[in-house]
Protein backbone atom coordinates (compact mmCIF):
# COMPACT_ATOMS: atom_id res chain seq x y z
CA UNK A 1 0.00 0.00 0.00
CA UNK A 2 1.15 3.52 -0.76
CA UNK A 3 2.69 5.43 2.14
CA UNK A 4 0.41 8.39 2.70
CA UNK A 5 1.67 11.90 3.36
CA UNK A 6 -0.37 14.43 5.33
CA UNK A 7 0.04 18.13 6.04
CA UNK A 8 -1.15 19.35 9.45
CA UNK A 9 -1.66 23.12 9.57
CA UNK A 10 -1.96 24.44 13.13
CA UNK A 11 -2.90 27.94 14.23
CA UNK A 12 0.24 28.54 16.31
CA UNK A 13 2.77 26.71 18.44
CA UNK A 14 2.38 29.20 21.28
CA UNK A 15 -0.24 27.39 23.34
CA UNK A 16 -0.18 23.99 24.94
CA UNK A 17 -3.24 22.63 23.13
CA UNK A 18 -1.70 23.28 19.73
CA UNK A 19 1.51 21.67 20.98
CA UNK A 20 -0.55 18.63 22.02
CA UNK A 21 -2.17 18.62 18.57
CA UNK A 22 1.31 18.41 17.06
CA UNK A 23 2.41 15.65 19.44
CA UNK A 24 -0.74 13.61 18.77
CA UNK A 25 -0.30 13.97 15.01
CA UNK A 26 3.32 12.82 15.13
CA UNK A 27 2.58 9.85 17.40
CA UNK A 28 -0.38 8.68 15.31
CA UNK A 29 1.57 9.09 12.06
CA UNK A 30 4.44 7.05 13.51
CA UNK A 31 2.07 4.32 14.69
CA UNK A 32 0.26 4.08 11.36
CA UNK A 33 3.35 4.41 9.19
CA UNK A 34 2.43 7.63 7.41
CA UNK A 35 4.46 10.77 6.80
CA UNK A 36 3.30 13.99 8.41
CA UNK A 37 4.52 17.55 7.98
CA UNK A 38 3.41 20.12 10.52
CA UNK A 39 3.29 23.87 9.99
CA UNK A 40 1.74 26.75 11.89
CA UNK A 41 0.40 30.13 10.81
CA UNK A 42 1.56 32.20 13.80
CA UNK A 43 -2.11 33.07 14.37
CA UNK A 44 -2.28 34.88 11.00
CA UNK A 45 -5.22 33.85 8.76
CA UNK A 46 -3.72 35.36 5.59
CA UNK A 47 -0.43 33.59 6.23
CA UNK A 48 -2.29 30.32 6.79
CA UNK A 49 -4.21 30.61 3.52
CA UNK A 50 -1.03 31.40 1.58
CA UNK A 51 0.86 28.53 3.22
CA UNK A 52 -1.82 26.03 2.27
CA UNK A 53 -2.20 27.27 -1.29
CA UNK A 54 1.55 26.86 -1.79
CA UNK A 55 1.28 23.18 -0.84
CA UNK A 56 -1.79 22.70 -3.03
CA UNK A 57 -0.10 24.28 -6.04
CA UNK A 58 3.23 22.48 -5.58
CA UNK A 59 3.29 19.27 -7.62
CA UNK A 60 6.39 17.99 -5.80
CA UNK A 61 5.26 18.80 -2.26
CA UNK A 62 1.57 18.02 -2.64
CA UNK A 63 0.22 15.92 0.29
CA UNK A 64 -2.47 13.26 0.12
CA UNK A 65 -4.54 15.27 2.59
CA UNK A 66 -4.51 18.50 4.57
CA UNK A 67 -5.66 18.69 8.19
CA UNK A 68 -6.15 22.28 9.25
CA UNK A 69 -7.38 24.20 12.27
CA UNK A 70 -8.33 27.55 10.72
CA UNK A 71 -7.09 30.76 12.30
CA UNK A 72 -9.62 33.17 10.80
CA UNK A 73 -13.36 33.46 10.75
CA UNK A 74 -13.93 30.97 7.93
CA UNK A 75 -13.05 27.35 7.24
CA UNK A 76 -10.96 28.42 4.22
CA UNK A 77 -13.49 27.72 1.42
CA UNK A 78 -11.20 28.84 -1.43
CA UNK A 79 -8.35 26.64 -0.21
CA UNK A 80 -10.74 23.74 0.39
CA UNK A 81 -11.99 23.82 -3.20
CA UNK A 82 -8.48 24.18 -4.61
CA UNK A 83 -7.20 21.29 -2.49
CA UNK A 84 -10.00 18.90 -3.39
CA UNK A 85 -9.79 19.90 -7.07
CA UNK A 86 -6.10 18.91 -6.90
CA UNK A 87 -7.02 15.51 -5.43
CA UNK A 88 -6.05 16.39 -1.85
CA UNK A 89 -8.21 15.29 1.07
CA UNK A 90 -9.48 18.08 3.32
CA UNK A 91 -10.12 17.97 7.08
CA UNK A 92 -11.17 20.92 9.24
CA UNK A 93 -10.64 20.83 13.01
CA UNK A 94 -12.55 22.74 15.70
CA UNK A 95 -14.40 25.05 13.34
CA UNK A 96 -17.88 25.34 11.88
CA UNK A 97 -17.76 24.82 8.10
CA UNK A 98 -19.37 27.83 6.42
CA UNK A 99 -19.76 26.28 2.96
CA UNK A 100 -21.52 23.35 1.30
CA UNK A 101 -19.35 20.38 2.22
CA UNK A 102 -21.45 18.07 0.03
CA UNK A 103 -20.65 20.24 -2.99
CA UNK A 104 -16.94 20.12 -2.13
CA UNK A 105 -17.11 16.32 -1.93
CA UNK A 106 -18.60 16.14 -5.42
CA UNK A 107 -15.49 17.78 -6.95
CA UNK A 108 -13.24 14.74 -6.50
CA UNK A 109 -13.35 11.36 -4.78
CA UNK A 110 -11.20 12.35 -1.79
CA UNK A 111 -12.01 12.46 1.95
CA UNK A 112 -13.60 15.72 3.13
CA UNK A 113 -14.83 16.01 6.72
CA UNK A 114 -14.78 17.98 9.96
CA UNK A 115 -13.83 16.96 13.51
CA UNK A 116 -14.57 19.17 16.47
CA UNK A 117 -15.01 19.04 20.20
CA UNK A 118 -18.39 20.08 21.60
CA UNK A 119 -17.44 23.65 22.45
CA UNK A 120 -20.88 24.62 23.74
CA UNK A 121 -20.68 21.77 26.25
CA UNK A 122 -17.17 22.89 27.21
CA UNK A 123 -18.67 26.31 27.93
CA UNK A 124 -21.49 24.73 29.94
CA UNK A 125 -18.93 22.92 32.08
CA UNK A 126 -17.11 26.20 32.69
CA UNK A 127 -20.38 27.87 33.65
CA UNK A 128 -21.02 25.12 36.20
CA UNK A 129 -17.48 25.53 37.53
CA UNK A 130 -18.06 29.27 38.07
CA UNK A 131 -21.28 28.50 39.93
CA UNK A 132 -19.52 25.96 42.16
CA UNK A 133 -16.58 28.26 42.86
CA UNK A 134 -18.81 31.28 43.55
CA UNK A 135 -21.78 29.81 45.49
CA UNK A 136 -22.84 33.29 46.65
CA UNK A 137 -22.44 34.82 43.21
CA UNK A 138 -19.91 37.40 42.15
CA UNK A 139 -18.08 38.74 39.14
CA UNK A 140 -15.87 36.90 36.65
CA UNK A 141 -13.15 38.50 34.55
CA UNK A 142 -13.62 36.33 31.47
CA UNK A 143 -10.91 36.07 28.81
CA UNK A 144 -12.36 34.74 25.55
CA UNK A 145 -10.69 33.53 22.41
CA UNK A 146 -10.84 35.73 19.29
CA UNK A 147 -14.17 37.03 17.97
CA UNK A 148 -13.74 35.19 14.66
CA UNK A 149 -13.42 31.81 16.38
CA UNK A 150 -16.58 29.69 16.36
CA UNK A 151 -15.11 27.66 19.25
CA UNK A 152 -14.79 30.82 21.34
CA UNK A 153 -18.33 31.94 20.53
CA UNK A 154 -19.75 28.52 21.34
CA UNK A 155 -17.88 28.29 24.64
CA UNK A 156 -19.22 31.70 25.63
CA UNK A 157 -22.78 30.72 24.71
CA UNK A 158 -22.52 27.49 26.69
CA UNK A 159 -21.09 29.28 29.72
CA UNK A 160 -24.00 31.74 29.80
CA UNK A 161 -26.45 28.82 29.71
CA UNK A 162 -25.23 27.30 32.96
CA UNK A 163 -23.67 30.01 35.10
CA UNK A 164 -25.76 31.16 38.04
CA UNK A 165 -27.86 34.28 37.47
CA UNK A 166 -26.02 36.10 40.26
CA UNK A 167 -22.65 35.75 38.51
CA UNK A 168 -21.69 38.74 36.37
CA UNK A 169 -19.28 38.48 33.43
CA UNK A 170 -16.72 41.11 32.35
CA UNK A 171 -15.24 40.07 29.02
CA UNK A 172 -11.74 40.56 27.61
CA UNK A 173 -10.47 39.26 24.26
CA UNK A 174 -7.43 37.02 23.84
CA UNK A 175 -5.99 34.93 21.02
CA UNK A 176 -5.53 31.58 22.79
CA UNK A 177 -1.95 32.41 23.88
CA UNK A 178 -0.36 33.36 27.20
CA UNK A 179 0.96 36.59 25.71
CA UNK A 180 -2.39 37.66 24.29
CA UNK A 181 -4.06 37.26 27.69
CA UNK A 182 -1.27 39.27 29.30
CA UNK A 183 -1.86 42.11 26.84
CA UNK A 184 -5.63 42.00 27.39
CA UNK A 185 -5.35 42.08 31.19
CA UNK A 186 -2.68 44.79 31.15
CA UNK A 187 -4.90 46.94 28.93
CA UNK A 188 -7.85 46.37 31.27
CA UNK A 189 -5.79 47.35 34.32
CA UNK A 190 -4.93 50.65 32.66
CA UNK A 191 -8.64 51.56 32.54
CA UNK A 192 -9.82 53.73 35.41
CA UNK A 193 -12.85 51.49 35.86
CA UNK A 194 -10.70 48.47 36.68
CA UNK A 195 -9.64 49.96 40.02
CA UNK A 196 -13.27 49.96 41.17
CA UNK A 197 -14.15 46.57 39.72
CA UNK A 198 -14.98 43.81 42.19
CA UNK A 199 -13.66 40.63 40.56
CA UNK A 200 -14.06 37.28 42.31
CA UNK A 201 -12.72 34.83 39.71
CA UNK A 202 -10.56 34.88 36.58
CA UNK A 203 -12.12 32.58 33.96
CA UNK A 204 -10.37 31.90 30.66
CA UNK A 205 -11.31 29.88 27.61
CA UNK A 206 -8.01 28.02 27.69
CA UNK A 207 -5.30 27.25 30.21
CA UNK A 208 -2.61 29.24 28.42
CA UNK A 209 -4.63 32.44 28.74
CA UNK A 210 -5.36 31.67 32.40
CA UNK A 211 -1.63 31.45 33.08
CA UNK A 212 -1.08 34.67 31.14
CA UNK A 213 -3.68 36.51 33.20
CA UNK A 214 -2.24 35.16 36.44
CA UNK A 215 1.26 36.24 35.40
CA UNK A 216 0.15 39.86 35.03
CA UNK A 217 -1.27 39.93 38.54
CA UNK A 218 1.79 38.17 39.97
CA UNK A 219 3.92 41.01 38.65
CA UNK A 220 1.93 43.90 40.17
CA UNK A 221 4.19 46.26 42.09
CA UNK A 222 1.74 46.86 44.94
CA UNK A 223 2.11 43.93 47.35
CA UNK A 224 -1.43 44.14 48.73
CA UNK A 225 -2.98 44.27 45.26
CA UNK A 226 -0.73 41.44 44.10
CA UNK A 227 -1.71 39.26 47.06
CA UNK A 228 -5.41 39.94 46.46
CA UNK A 229 -5.39 39.11 42.75
CA UNK A 230 -3.22 36.01 43.11
CA UNK A 231 -5.53 34.68 45.83
CA UNK A 232 -8.51 34.56 43.44
CA UNK A 233 -9.48 31.33 41.67
CA UNK A 234 -8.27 31.01 38.07
CA UNK A 235 -9.85 28.57 35.63
CA UNK A 236 -9.01 27.48 32.11
CA UNK A 237 -9.67 24.81 29.55
CA UNK A 238 -7.74 22.14 27.59
CA UNK A 239 -6.60 20.21 30.65
CA UNK A 240 -3.50 18.61 29.21
CA UNK A 241 -1.54 16.29 31.52
CA UNK A 242 1.50 18.58 31.62
CA UNK A 243 -0.60 21.75 31.25
CA UNK A 244 -3.92 22.41 32.91
CA UNK A 245 -4.04 19.21 34.96
CA UNK A 246 -0.55 19.88 36.32
CA UNK A 247 -1.42 23.52 37.06
CA UNK A 248 -4.52 22.46 38.98
CA UNK A 249 -2.39 20.11 41.10
CA UNK A 250 0.04 22.97 41.71
CA UNK A 251 -2.87 25.26 42.70
CA UNK A 252 -2.10 27.71 39.89
CA UNK A 253 -5.57 26.93 38.53
CA UNK A 254 -8.70 26.13 40.49
CA UNK A 255 -10.21 24.14 37.62
CA UNK A 256 -9.82 23.21 33.98
CA UNK A 257 -11.77 21.27 31.34
CA UNK A 258 -10.06 18.32 29.64
CA UNK A 259 -10.29 18.60 25.84
CA UNK A 260 -8.54 15.79 23.93
CA UNK A 261 -6.43 16.59 20.87
CA UNK A 262 -8.13 15.49 17.65
CA UNK A 263 -5.34 15.45 15.05
CA UNK A 264 -4.71 11.79 15.80
CA UNK A 265 -8.33 10.87 15.11
CA UNK A 266 -8.20 12.87 11.87
CA UNK A 267 -5.14 10.92 10.70
CA UNK A 268 -6.74 7.59 11.63
CA UNK A 269 -9.88 8.44 9.65
CA UNK A 270 -7.88 9.64 6.65
CA UNK A 271 -5.77 6.48 6.55
CA UNK A 272 -8.89 4.31 6.72
CA UNK A 273 -10.71 6.23 3.99
CA UNK A 274 -7.72 6.58 1.67
CA UNK A 275 -6.81 2.90 2.06
CA UNK A 276 -10.39 1.93 1.20
CA UNK A 277 -10.31 4.13 -1.88
CA UNK A 278 -6.94 2.70 -2.94
CA UNK A 279 -8.36 -0.81 -2.68
CA UNK A 280 -11.16 0.05 -5.08
CA UNK A 281 -8.86 1.47 -7.75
Amino acid sequence: MKKFRFLVALTTRDNDYQQEQEAAARETARRLGVDVEIIDANNDPINQSQQLLQFVQSAAGRPDAIITEPVGGTALPTVARAAVDAGIGWVVLNREIDYDIAAIRRIRNVPVFRITSNHEEIGRIQGRQYTALLPKGGSVLYVEGPSNSSAARQRTAGMYETKAANIQIRTLKGEWTTESAQRAVQAWLRLSTSAKAQIDLIGCQNDAMALGARKVFQELANAAERAHWVSLPYTGCDGLPQGGQKWVREALLAATVVVPANTGLAIEMLVKQLAARSGKE
